[in-house]
């Protein structure tokens, strides 16, 4: 992990923000910026060569209660975890982007990460799940829309401050 790490700063430099090999799951924190071009060097290096994309996740760090807000030791914000794994080397890897909850601080605007379904095609149903659950947008995506909930519902279930509706449609939801 170290040699990995060290061809990442030399290469991306400050878009590498954190490194942590000390868990079950070694997970390297990139900005959204540089995402696009370390995926495509994790994809494409022959040594490294994680051909396969596990997974994308959002976490959204928020507490409701004001009380534990009070005590909490991060900002509000967004983060979208890639899991990746090369089947030949048999080796995985995985990897964090930093987002705020709105873009630009604007409530409503969703935050934006460049999209990976060029590099890796299964990325074209996660980030969408991604999106229509957590609200995250992924820029130059194929066909950037919802696939689980309808085209006209109203928020992002899985975001901690989502209210469900009450109704939907005239039908009573509780």
């Amino acid at each position: 992990m170290s040699d990995l790490v060290s061809q990442l700063k030399e290469r991306f430099g400050d878009g590498i923000v954190d490194v942590n090999a000390e868990t079950i799951d070694d997970w390297i924190e990139v900005t959204p910026d540089v995402l696009l071009d370390v995926c495509e060097f994790l994809a494409g290096d022959s040594a490294i060569k994680l051909d396969m994309l596990n997974c994308i996740t959002a976490v959204d760090y928020l507490h409701t209660d004001p009380k534990k807000a009070a005590k909490a030791d991060f900002d509000p914000h967004m983060q979208v975890v890639y899991h990746l794994s090369s089947i030949e080397h048999k080796h995985t890897l995985v990897l964090k982007v930093k987002v705020d909850r709105w873009k630009n601080g604007e409530e409503g605007s969703l935050p934006e990460v460049p999209s990976v379904a060029g590099i890796w095609r299964t990325a074209d149903w996660h980030e969408r799940e991604v999106y229509d659950l957590s609200g995250v947008l992924f820029t130059g995506h194929p066909n950037m829309k919802r696939i689980l909930c309808p085209d006209d519902w109203v928020g992002y279930p899985l975001r901690k401050d989502y209210e469900m509706p009450l109704e939907y449609h005239g039908i009573r939801g509780r």
